[in-house]
Formats: structure tokens, sequence, C-alpha cells
């Protein structure tokens, strides 16, 4: 039987039709729709799909279904989509749990801190692009008259894209998304929404939905929105800050203590989470900047409007934003993640890292208080300051070699986030682009 309050919304909102939703390996929500009678039969059951068919559920076409079983906790109407709401799931094979499904593999190290009574919370920042795509399949700045050089905050950006981003706030906070913030960010025809934070699991559960709405309401405009890491090689790229804390049962933030000396309000505990998440910053990038694009983010150096934004240096410092790790007083914001992730493997990899310090009470040094953009290699060494990877390859590599990683989230996911991410890595080195066409085709 359909729990009372849900049935009240499917009945107000004339849901016919449930999105059984989950996400492949790389993040991107896939879904089945079923009639809305049938929702508890996704709930217990679960909607089947050949797994097979979808990116790193580690499966043969031999196999059995991968049935998606959905949590109540996450239905909700799909306000763009009249008469849909959609339902969050989690990967079952043979009647268990899947280890190469990424809210599962979340789930598990979450529950590690729920026998400590703890919970991470988490706020995403998450920063897109919006497009139009030309005849002959170019994308362009929706707004052409948005060409400053340095155009954050812009009123006039913001102003002339406003029709999608109302769209777009509408239809988060028809919801119950408690969005605060909208601002046109660094790069022309870039934006940023942000939203009240939640604890891990929410969180991830949200991005996908916002990813879910942008690119719909866009596309119905006649738009492209894009979480591309990298868009364009003289701009800054979309990121998706994630801004960290642990509470207890009664809510108190644990990372938060105000006699610290270094100023910056945190615990001893936030202290050895930091120096978790710097010791294992090398194979968190294989998950927080998972593509090849997302190196073009991640370099040493500025751009044409003064700075990336973007950390390529495995550090912390008091909100210092050209750290990976800043400090925004009481809590942690990690920046390294762009746009293109999957949060759930993100975050799971995050509670492995941080716990890990907690657990061997690591300590993270001094924090970084200077504007690292502006130091050269040699000065970055001399401080002692270690480079994150500056390749896809480069973090494969290092998530490779970090067992702890992989015994914390699974053989399984690890292993198939590997596999399919050095297929990708090698499909890219042997493309030929337009860039060497250019400069070697009549060279020698």
């Amino acid at each position: 039987m359909i729990p009372a309050e849900i049935d009240r919304v499917m009945k107000e909102k004339q849901i016919k039709y449930v999105l059984a939703q989950f996400v492949d390996i790389h993040g991107v929500a896939k879904t089945k729709s079923v009639p809305a009678n049938c929702l508890m039969d996704v709930v217990e059951k679960g909607a089947g799909f050949a797994g097979f068919a979808v990116w790193g559920l580690g499966m043969e076409p031999h196999g059995p279904d991968f049935m998606a079983r959905g949590d109540l906790s996450t239905f909700s109407p799909v306000p763009w989509q009249p008469g849909y709401a959609r339902i969050a799931c989690d990967g079952y094979v043979s009647g268990k749990p899947h280890p190469y499904c990424s809210r599962v593999v979340l789930k598990r190290q979450l529950a590690q801190l729920e026998q400590q009574g703890w919970t991470l919370n988490s706020g995403l920042e998450p920063e897109f692009s919006l497009f139009n795509r030309a005849d002959d399949g170019t994308l362009t700045p929706v707004d052409e008259s948005d060409v400053l050089a340095k155009p954050c905050y812009d009123y006039k950006g913001l102003s002339r894209s406003r029709e999608f981003l109302e769209q777009l706030v509408d239809a988060l906070q028809q919801v119950d998304f408690d969005v605060y913030q909208i601002d046109h960010e660094d790069a022309n025809g870039q934006f940023e929404i942000n939203y009240t934070y939640s604890d891990a699991l929410t969180s991830a559960d949200r991005f996908t939905f916002v990813r879910m709405a942008a690119g719909e309401i866009a596309n119905k405009l006649g738009m492209v929105c894009s979480f591309m890491p990298k868009p364009a090689s003289d701009r800054t790229g979309n990121g998706m800050h994630f801004h960290l804390s642990i509470t207890d049962e009664q809510g108190t933030n644990l990372f938060h203590d105000p006699s610290d000396v270094n100023g910056m309000g945190l615990s001893k505990m936030a202290y050895h989470f930091i120096a978790g998440i710097l010791e294992h910053a090398q194979a968190l990038c294989a998950f927080s900047a998972p593509t090849v694009n997302s190196y073009k983010r991640l370099v040493v150096g500025g751009n044409s409007s003064g700075a990336t934004w973007a950390p390529a240096y495995i550090c912390y410092g008091d909100n210092n934003r050209s750290a990976m790790v800043r400090i925004p007083y009481g809590r942690l914001e990690f920046r390294l993640p762009d746009s293109g992730c999957n949060p759930y493997l993100v975050h799971a990899a995050l509670i492995a890292a941080g716990m890990d310090g907690i657990e061997r009470e690591l300590d993270p040094g001094d924090p970084v208080n200077l504007n690292l953009y502006n130091l050269s290699l040699a000065e970055i060494k001399e401080k002692g300051v270690r480079i994150l990877p500056q390749n896809l390859n480069e973090a494969l590599d290092a998530l490779e070699a970090d067992t702890l990683i992989t015994q914390k989230l699974g053989t399984e996911i690890v292993s198939e986030f590997l596999k399919v991410k050095r297929t990708e890595w090698i499909e890219y080195s042997r493309h030929v682009s337009d860039w060497e066409l250019k400069h070697y085709a009549e060279f020698f």
C-alpha cells in the first residue's frame, strides 16, 4: 500500500508515472517510467534493467537483472514534467545490494559514520554553462552579448539568462530545495546555483535531480545546459565545491571549535579529517575530476580573467581559494570536484579518506595562506606543496595505488571505474585533434 502522504501528493499533482532513477558509474541519471499504481512494486521488488546496457555495473549479457529498488524518502514530483514523479533507487542483483551501484557504495560508507552516531553534511555548489548549438554542431554562449573579459557577478549576463534560471529555481523550489543564491560566474555564459546543505546521501540525490532539471529545462528553451568541466580553454571551468561538516546525534558540528589557535574555528577532528583528504588527494582526484576534460580545469597558473579558481595544489588554507581545501570557518570546502563528477563516489571517497585521517590522527601541517597561483613550480615545491595529477591517467594510477580507498569503497566499484576510465583515456590519447592537424600537418 502506498503511504498516505505520498498518495496525497500523487493525487494532488495528478502523478501518472514514476521515474525509477539510479545513476551509472559516471553519475548520469538512468530511469524507467513506471505507472504510478506500480510504485510499491519498485520499492519492494525493484524496476528491472539489463545491467550490461549501462556503464559500469559490472554485468554481462547472460547475467541476472539489475533491480532498482526505490527509496520512498526520495519520492518527489518532477515539476518540469507534469504528471511525473521521481524516486531514487539502490541497485540490487540476486536480492543483494549491488557493489557496483554508486548509491549502495555511498550508503556503506555512511553506515560507518552512523555507528559513531555521526552524520556527514554537505553543501554542493554546482556550476554550469548555457549554450546554443549551431547547425554545424558548435556550441556558443546563449547570450551573444556576454563577452566581458571579467564577467563574474555581471548584472547583464545574469539578467539576460533569467528565463532559464527562473524556471530552474522554480522547479527546484517546488520540491523543497531551499535555493538562496544564483550568480553569473567567471566564464561567459557560466552560472552557479546555491541551495541549503543536507546529509550527504540527500546531497548526492539532489545534485542528480539538479542535472536532470537543468538539462531538460534548457532543452525545452532550445538551449544546452552543460556540466562539462572545461568547455572553453581560456575560461574557468565548471567546478562543484563540497562544503563539509560532521554532526553528532544532537546536531552539534564536530568540526567546529572556537578555541582553534589558527583562528579557523576547527576542531582536532576536523584537522585529522583534512589530513586524510590531503593524504589521499591524488586518488580522490580520479573520482572528483573523472574525465579527460577535467584536467583542462586543474592547471597550474591563471587564465584570461585572472585565475582558474580551480585547485592544482594539495594543501589547505584559511579562506584560501587557491588551495584544494578552503576553510570558511568551522567547516571545510573541498574545491577539487567538477560538475561532471559522480557525487555518490566523491562523497564515499571523502569519507574513506577523512576517516583514515581521524583514525590515524594524521596531521595536515600548517595552513597555506597565500595566493598559490602567483608562485612558480619551484616555489611551490620549496614550500612542500604537492601538485594534483595533471591528466586522467595520472589520477587513475594514483587511485590504483591507493589500497585504502579500494578497500573501503570495494574492489568491484574501483576496478570497474578504472576499467571504464582507462578505456576513456586510451580513446582520447588516440584521437587526432584539430590542434594537432593545425600544428603538424605541414610542419615537417
